[in-house]
């Protein structure tokens, strides 16, 4: 295990330049994923959603782990972790998965950051097709959003209108309705 820094350091420089900027990359895109503002320090949560989204996790290792991992890697006191405890972090795995920390690095690699899934609802033709309406929906009913609000004539409008709200007879009730009314100034 990584337990100091020179170790860390090691660690860092068996990776080329290359590998350590592609693995930095899909670090800082994991940290700042969630967030309106690019982050440094990946979160707690983040380091889960990072051993998800690139399948590191199984039987050897679980969410629990990864946790654990977390905890131990952290800085006592702090909720995120840096770049250097990220690497620590990463011979953790490493080392519960049994495989080499080459590996994981080139897993992580290979996913190209935080895969966003969203949920897509599924086809209902009873909200779909506006053929299979009814009631309201299908023969229209009441309406506020003719109405001009901003005129006192179009919000007090008592005119006759049928069940449903739609104005009947009177062309000056349907003018009323529109705001297209003069309403005698104040004096």
């Amino acid at each position: 295990m990584l337990d100091s820094l020179p170790d860390q350091i090691a660690l860092m420089a068996h990776m080329d330049a290359q590998t350590e900027a592609e693995l930095k990359a899909v670090y800082y895109a994991f940290a700042s994923f969630g967030s309106s503002q690019k982050c440094v320090e990946l979160e707690g949560k983040n380091f889960i959603k990072l051993a998800k989204d690139t399948k590191l996790l199984g039987k050897a290792l679980t969410t629990t782990d990864i946790d654990l991992i977390f905890a131990k890697v952290k800085a006592k006191g702090a909720r995120k972790i840096t770049w250097p405890e990220f690497v620590k972090g990463l011979d953790h795995i490493a080392a519960k998965k049994g495989c080499a920390v080459d590996e994981v690095v080139a897993t992580i690699i290979k996913s190209g950051g935080p895969q966003d899934n969203g949920t897509k609802a599924e086809a209902c033709r009873f909200h779909d097709d506006k053929s299979q309406y009814t009631g309201v929906y299908a023969r229209g009913g009441p309406t506020n959003v003719d109405m001009d609000p901003k005129n006192l004539a179009g919000l007090c409008d008592r005119s006759s209108a049928d069940v449903r709200g739609v104005k009947t007879g009177d062309p000056a009730a349907a003018r009323r309705s529109t705001g297209d009314a003069k309403i005698p100034a104040a004096r």
